[in-house]
């Protein structure tokens, strides 16, 4: 497979096909429907409580920007690439935490995670952002501009591995990213975490998108998994073991959205 920088999930048609994604449904067997939305991605095994977090912690403190590009991006049929609100939330939380200055993001589809991290960021922190799709980039970039970030936002074309190589022969980028965020092509991850632990500095974050991956990671090699899971599966499980036994971070895996494990550096 091509080497590329952009976010993976299921085509629209065949998400909306077979449901959300979760198993959920009401008393009858019937599918609930209610987060056919954009960015569903939960592993939360009610609908319901999934509903209570949006609209009680997460929709009330959306900034109208990301809400209009939130929005604007579930009109596009390949919505559920899009990260979820409340994995936008963390995120902007996140980026505040630890006080990142120069962050980077591998795979950006709209941009929804994007601009939490640039709204976070200083008024003069950065953001290297690598896609292989502009035109998807560009259909959030109003949206971007508006919210007065778009000049915090250095956005690549292309796929993103030559972008890190050229970064890590420059021996003053290593050690010069507070946090980097990866939501792209699964076969890729080991490939990015190599590069990425020589570019963000000992303290400084990575985060990794879609680590429970809809949750196939428990499911036995023969259950019957949509063709996309079974594709990426491996990869999301080597991944994993590979960051459990990566002594150089300290790791911490959550059921935020798909999964998100963070990897702090310490070597």
């Amino acid at each position: 497979m091509a080497t590329t920088a952009t976010k993976t999930t299921a085509p629209a048609q065949e998400q909306q096909a077979n449901g959300n994604g979760n198993g959920n449904g009401n008393g009858n067997g019937e599918q609930k429907t209610r987060h056919s939305e954009v960015g569903h991605k939960s592993l939360l095994k009610s609908d319901d409580l999934y509903q209570y977090i949006l609209d009680t912690s997460v929709y009330p403190r959306e900034p109208e920007s990301m809400k209009e590009l939130r929005e604007i991006t579930a009109k596009h049929p390949w919505n559920l690439m899009t990260t979820s609100a409340d994995e936008g939330q963390f995120l902007n939380m996140l980026i505040k935490l630890i006080g990142a200055k120069k962050t980077m993001e591998i795979g950006v589809y709209t941009g929804y995670s994007l601009l939490a991290t640039a709204l976070a960021l200083p008024e003069d922190g950065t953001i290297l952002a690598m896609d292989i799709n502009r035109e998807n980039y560009e259909l959030g970039l109003p949206c971007i501009n508006k919210a007065g970030v778009g000049h915090k936002i250095d956005f690549r074309e292309g796929p993103a591995l030559p972008v890190l190589d050229d970064l890590v022969a420059d021996k003053e980028q290593h050690g010069s990213f507070d946090f980097a965020f990866v939501d792209a092509d699964k076969d890729n991850y080991l490939s990015y975490h190599e590069r990425l632990l020589k570019l963000v500095r000992p303290g400084g974050l990575i985060g990794y998108d879609n680590t429970l991956w809809n949750g196939s990671v428990v499911l036995p090699d023969d259950a019957p998994m949509r063709k996309y899971i079974r594709f990426y599966r491996d990869f999301v499980l080597a991944l994993n073991s590979a960051l459990a036994a990566d002594d150089r971070v300290e790791i911490c895996q959550l059921p935020v959205g798909d999964g998100v494990t963070l990897c702090r550096r310490v070597k």
